[in-house]
């Protein structure tokens, strides 16, 4: 009884030193980073393409 309970002491202390998880969670954060740069860069982007696109029509206009 005493082995069988040293071997589940000796699993869980393997499990519970394990970092194996901790590479998921580092990348999960930089993948959330860029998710979050790139939203925020979206309207930025956005604005700059409509404000493009208006003087394009604004000038095929003006030229028919």
């Amino acid at each position: 009884m005493k082995d069988t309970m040293l071997k589940y002491y000796i699993k869980m202390q393997n499990l519970l030193s394990g970092d194996e998880g901790q590479d998921l969670v580092e990348y999960a954060l930089v993948v959330a980073l860029i998710a979050l740069a790139a939203t925020a860069g979206m309207k930025t982007l956005a604005s700059d393409l409509s404000t493009a696109f208006s003087s394009i029509g604004t000038t095929i206009n003006g030229d028919v």
